[in-house]
């Protein structure tokens, strides 16, 4: 019972996480321009497959973390701190800058796939989607967390593809500053999840036997 309440909490841990840093509401203008000239259908097929390559590049980093983090000899609190740095750093940009206007080369013409990039990379799945999936690499000690962190990947995935499917809807009810609020409010949450990244890796180092152990065995000399 205790583990099956664990494995709930890490898949909507995963969903609250990736939800501010990938925040498909405030990415809503930016995909209804890009798509403007393509079709409901075209645009709606565009959006399904960017939506696969989201979680195909997330679980892809999810898996292959451990083994990137062995190969190059990074450890959990070291990953920890990084992936806090970085998404801390997404948030505070949210917190300060506007949204950027689309040009008119990112706007998609019928023949244009624009599927895997922009929209999955770096729209859905850019650097602070990737790091906080590293983050969670560190979370996990089983399979079975592994799995958790998957289902709550692709649990965003689907809340991104209902979002910017709506998004014509959306936009129109929230409104320019309502957006721009929520960027901030995204922002905000982005950055607190960061500096607890920070913080559990200072911890984790702290806490380290191996440092304990030599510590007490130099004050004991």
């Amino acid at each position: 019972m205790t583990y099956f309440i664990h494995f709930w909490e890490l898949v909507l841990g995963t969903i609250l996480a990736l939800l501010p840093v990938i925040n498909p509401l405030a990415s809503a203008p930016a995909f209804l321009a890009m798509t403007d000239r393509l079709s409901p259908a075209q645009r709606h097929r565009q959006l399904l497959v960017a939506c696969v390559y989201m979680v195909v590049i997330l679980v892809t980093f999810l898996v292959g973390g451990s083994l990137i983090m062995g190969f190059f000899g990074i450890s959990i609190p070291g990953l920890r701190i990084a992936g806090g740095l970085m998404v801390a750093g997404i948030g505070s940009s949210m917190l300060v800058s506007t949204p950027a206007a689309v040009g008119e080369a990112d706007i998609a013409s019928p023949e244009r796939d624009i599927a895997f990039t922009p929209l999955a990379m770096p729209m859905l799945s850019g650097p602070g989607a990737i790091a906080v999936t590293l983050g969670f690499t560190s979370l996990a000690s089983g399979w079975l967390d592994y799995v958790a962190v998957m289902l709550g990947i692709v649990a965003m995935a689907v809340i991104a593809y209902t979002t910017l499917r709506l998004s014509g809807s959306i936009v129109r009810v929230i409104g320019q500053v309502g957006m721009n609020a929520l960027t901030k409010v995204m922002g905000f949450l982005l950055l607190c999840i960061g500096i607890q990244f920070i913080v559990n890796g200072v911890l984790g180092i702290a806490t380290d036997p191996v440092l304990l152990r030599s510590i007490r065995d130099s004050l004991h000399r």
